[in-house]
């Protein structure tokens, strides 16, 4: 190591024109920069250029070190210690800055909407209208609702079914939880079913945040190559928002028929009327995941049946945040 410092030395004197005797300055400076073994010192034994200097490493401050880089690209050792500048614990008032500026940054600040979780109150309204479209030949159908004035449009397609429903509140919270429909179409033996359309109408009612009540309806269209004898339907009755809900107050823009049974025109009763005219609302229900099951296998004199449950589950509304 002596051989080494000595060597060194020699180079550096004789570059910087320097006699053989080191001066005191020079002594300094040769027990600061070899006070610990580094990339560069090791450089240094090999004849290279003296150490350089910088700002963020000289003078040396302590023994700790890390690496400094130099726009030359040469790695040299950095003397100034590893410090976090953190604020005091107890300084609220140096963080509060910060944390402003990270909640504004990321828009915590600026909820638009919240949303909450409410069992709806629903109810079946009875009211139905059902098409049974009829095979072999093209353009057979049967149909049958509630209301009058349509049944009175249908003629000789009019034909009436049996009907039962049943609600059930399952967990005793004074709530319906789900509704059991069953349909029984009375057929002639050479009547074939190929396909049903089904809507059904509801009270739909909300009143944690804000009281909220509309009629809404679940519509239901299935239909197959093969004659059946039985449609099996279970799905679920979910709420559908274009836009959040009011967190107060009443609201009843949608408290309206689905169906406009007073109606002596056809138009009315149209399928496609009612769908477009009901998907222009906000706020809606539609029959989730009905997962239809077609039973083949009809005896000639047997009904065709509609079998379908209907839940009511707990909805997650969103209103605006203020």
């Amino acid at each position: 190591m002596a051989t080494r410092r000595s060597q060194t030395w020699s180079s550096l004197a004789n570059r910087a024109g320097l006699p053989g005797e080191r001066p005191e300055s020079a002594r300094r400076s040769w027990r600061s920069t070899s006070s610990s073994p580094t990339r560069w010192s090791a450089a240094t034994a090999r004849g290279s250029a003296p150490r350089p200097r910088c700002s963020c490493c000289w003078p040396p401050r302590s023994r700790t070190s890390r690496p400094c880089w130099w726009p030359s690209g040469a790695t040299v050792s950095c003397s100034r210690p590893l410090r976090a500048q953190l604020p005091a614990a107890g300084c609220a008032r140096a963080r509060l800055p910060d944390l402003l500026s990270t909640a504004l940054s990321t828009a915590g600040l600026w909820l638009k909407r919240s949303s909450y979780e409410e069992q709806p109150t629903v109810r079946f309204q009875h009211q139905v209208l059902f098409v049974a479209l009829l095979g072999p030949e093209r353009g057979g159908f049967l149909a049958w609702s509630t209301f009058p004035a349509f049944n009175r449009l249908q003629g000789g397609h009019l034909r009436v079914p049996l009907v039962s429903t049943r609600e059930e509140d399952r967990n005793q919270d004074g709530k319906m939880d789900m509704l059991h429909f069953k349909l029984e179409l009375p057929l002639q033996s050479t009547e074939h079913v190929l396909g049903v359309q089904l809507i059904l109408t509801f009270s739909y009612q909300l009143h944690r945040m804000s009281t909220f009540v509309m009629q809404s309806m679940a519509f239901l269209q299935s239909s197959f190559a093969v004659p059946g004898s039985q449609l099996y339907v279970n799905g679920e009755l979910r709420l559908q928002q274009k836009q959040p809900l009011s967190s107060g107050g009443l609201d009843v823009r949608y408290n309206v028929s689905v169906i406009n049974g007073t109606s002596p025109f056809a138009y009315d009763y149209d399928l496609t009327h009612i769908v477009a005219a009901y998907q222009e609302r906000n706020v809606t229900t539609i029959l989730l995941d009905p997962h239809p099951i077609w039973l083949v296998g009809r005896a000639a004199e047997a009904p065709f049946v509609i079998n379908a449950v209907i839940r009511y589950p707990v909805e997650v509304i969103s209103y605006p945040f203020s």
